[in-house]
């Protein structure tokens, strides 16, 4: 009886089954997210703003987010942070097309030769001046008194791609028909002006070039550092790292009137004097002519 039962039961549940469709589920298509955004009537694709740190990376970063948090605000689109170790790095995400806005530095913006076109956002205002120079370093106690004696010596570059932290070097050199890799016995990247400094102080390195704006800052901030370290060198002024954006971008003509609004936003401005920004101004594009040119000259005679 029981069996019975259990038997018409199944019956009734197979027949109830007969007319549903087959779902076939292919978990490897996926949804294009970003045409979605793109398409939705009342989103913007969001804009993406790429950054290496200069200082140590933990606090450049939330300085950037406040700024990031700002440009969105103002702009009442999504802003996507993206952070980078190198200049190189930073290049190649303009070069793709997958940073729109980038915080690069003067040898960077000077080296930039990508397919995708980029154009001067703004430059950077500190201590009322666009401009800094290139300090060459030494430990305090160093016998070391003139750039002519670090031949032969360890040397800590920033980055292949800063100026004060190598090209100016390598400008310096090729005046004298030298090269870096056969002036100095070694040198090795920090990928931070400020590590360049710590470098100097414990001896891991004979010399360094730094940042004068940054070498400032670490004075004040970290006197008994700089204390550890002499200036044995100043190679001339250059114009500040700029923000660039991408030549091709829509809405240029917005972005550009929101980002020149940070300067007016006391959140914002509090946290890009953690990053020594005292304010953005409309940059000057003729300022970098000479140190494209120094580049392509150079490029040959120190590439790596």
């Amino acid at each position: 009886m029981l069996l019975g039962a259990l038997i018409l039961v199944v019956l009734c549940l197979c027949c109830g089954c007969k007319d549903k469709p087959t779902v076939n589920i292919d978990f490897s298509q996926t949804e294009n997210t970003t045409e979605s955004i793109a398409t939705t009537e009342d989103s913007k694709k969001p804009l993406t703003v790429a950054f290496a740190s200069v200082l140590s990376p933990q606090e450049t970063r939330q300085s950037y987010q406040i700024m990031v948090d700002c440009l969105s605000k103002n702009l009442h689109r999504p802003v996507v942070l993206l952070q980078r170790k190198t200049y190189k790095e930073l290049n190649m995400l303009l070069e793709s097309g997958e940073a729109d806005i980038a915080f690069l530095s003067t040898g960077a913006y000077a080296s930039y030769r990508g397919v995708e076109p980029i154009e001067l956002l703004a430059m950077i205002k500190t201590k009322g001046t666009i401009f800094y120079d290139t300090y060459v370093i030494v430990p305090a106690d160093s016998h070391i008194t003139k750039f002519s004696q670090l031949q032969g010596k360890v040397f800590a570059f920033t980055d292949p791609h800063s100026y004060s932290g190598r090209l100016a070097v390598d400008n310096y050199l090729l005046k004298e028909h030298l090269a870096s890799k056969d002036f100095f016995k070694s040198y090795f990247y920090t990928y931070n002006h400020d590590k360049s400094i710590w470098a100097v102080a414990n001896h891991l390195a004979d010399g360094a070039s730094v940042d004068s704006q940054i070498y400032d800052y670490a004075a004040e901030h970290d006197p008994q550092l700089v204390k550890k370290v002499r200036i044995i060198k100043v190679i001339g002024e250059a114009p500040t790292g700029p923000v660039v954006i991408r030549k091709n971008l829509p809405d240029k003509q917005e972005i550009t009137k929101a980002f020149f609004a940070l300067n007016h936003d006391e959140k914002c401005r509090a946290a890009m004097k953690k990053v020594i920004i005292d304010e953005f101004v409309p940059p000057q594009s003729q300022l970098y002519e000479e140190l494209r040119k120094n580049y392509d000259r150079s490029y040959e005679m120190t590439r790596e």
